[in-house]
């Protein structure tokens, strides 16, 4: 495997290396939300949110357009919840 493919897996990962970008993730799985639904839907405030966001769109994990006066966010790769159901599966085996 080359340098550059674990570069970028490094990337990604640490970009996932906080819990609420991960939420973020698993919110976004289900489809494209405007970033104040999913403020709301985790609970979060807005400066917090965007700062999440900011790290996940430079790391080409998050893609966004604007429509009006609303952002909307998307997964750019949906296969990326994929990886995220093997963690979990891996993170339920240990605390078993």
């Amino acid at each position: 495997m080359s340098n550059e493919i674990r570069k970028l897996k490094s990337e990604i990962l640490q970009a996932l290396g906080h819990p609420t970008r991960i939420a973020i993730v698993e919110a976004l799985r289900g489809g494209e939300m405007t970033a104040g639904a999913l403020t709301a839907k985790l609970g979060l405030d807005q400066a917090n949110a965007s700062q999440h966001l900011a790290v996940l769109r430079s790391r080409l994990i998050v893609s966004h357009r604007k429509e009006g006066s609303q952002v909307i966010y998307s997964l750019k790769d949906p296969a990326l919840g994929e990886v995220l159901d093997v963690l979990r599966r891996i993170c339920r085996s240990r605390l078993e």
